[in-house]
Formats: C-alpha cells, sequence, structure tokens
C-alpha cells in the first residue's frame, strides 16, 4: 500500500469513528432513506434548506466504515453550504466514484477524494454512494 493509500485509509477510518452530521434525520421535514440491497446498509439524510439557501443536514443509520465514513465526508464538506453547490458536488462524486480511479476528484470535494480509491472496486461504490444518492433524494423534496 502507498503512503496515499493509507492516509486516505485513515481518513476514512477516522470519519467512521466520529461521525460527522450523524443525528436526528427523522426531525427534517425533507427526507430520504436508501438501502443497499446487497450488503443492508441503511442511510437516512435530512436536509432543510434556509431563505438564503443554504442547507442543513443530519444523517443516521447504519453501515460499514465506508458509507457512514461517506455520510460524515459529505455532511462536514456540505453543511451550510448551498443547494445548488451540494448537487454539484453531488455530481462530481459521483462521476468520480464511476470513473473505477481513473478520474481526478475535483478540488472542492475536499476529503471526499480519498473515495477515489473505492472507486476501483464495483461493490464499495454502492456503499460509499448511498449518502450521496440519499441527499439528492431529499434535496429534491426540498424543491
Amino acid at each position: 500500500m502507498s503512503d496515499l493509500e493509507g492516509l486516505y485509509q485513515e481518513v476514512i477510518l477516522d470519519h467512521a469513528r466520529r461521525k460527522i452530521g450523524q443525528g436526528d434525520a427523522a426531525s427534517f421535514v425533507h427526507q430520504h432513506t436508501e438501502v443497499s440491497p446487497t450488503c443492508g446498509d441503511r442511510m437516512t439524510i435530512g436536509v432543510a434548506v434556509g431563505d438564503d439557501g443554504t442547507i442543513s443536514l443530519a444523517w443516521e443509520g447504519q453501515g460499514c466504515s465506508i458509507s457512514t465514513a461517506s455520510a460524515s465526508v459529505m455532511s462536514e464538506l456540505l453543511e451550510g453550504s448551498t443547494a445548488e453547490h451540494a448537487h454539484e458536488s453531488i455530481d462530481a462524486f459521483r462521476s468520480m466514484m464511476r470513473s473505477r480511479g481513473a478520474e481526478e476528484a475535483p478540488e472542492f470535494l475536499g476529503d471526499a477524494e480519498v473515495f477515489q480509491g473505492v472507486s476501483k472496486y464495483v461493490m464499495r461504490v454502492k456503499c460509499a454512494m448511498l449518502p450521496w444518492v440519499a441527499l439528492e433524494a431529499a434535496l429534491g423534496q426540498a424543491g
């Protein structure tokens, strides 16, 4: 394992332990639950869009370290951003995950770039995408 892969693994494990943004997603008016049928991971994202267009979000659920770390990284990155930026980030993250490691992460994805290595493993892509897909659906409800 390269030093960079080791660093990425450390970031994922750190976020899986800290779980930034984990909270009562059910208290939000706009929420969506995604379940991975292959592994049973379950993630609910709740989101609110303020009058100024900024979002607040929380997530709850259970799953592997990749899905919970992905939710944590996503929450840290997008809390207080605009819904437009969240959609751009979701699209960029999805594109990176579909690239199977061939596409560099845009700088604005911050720590989410650590999942670039995960994109090489098809079965793990679903885990990493789970919270992002749930957020996309919740934002769709919010308009």
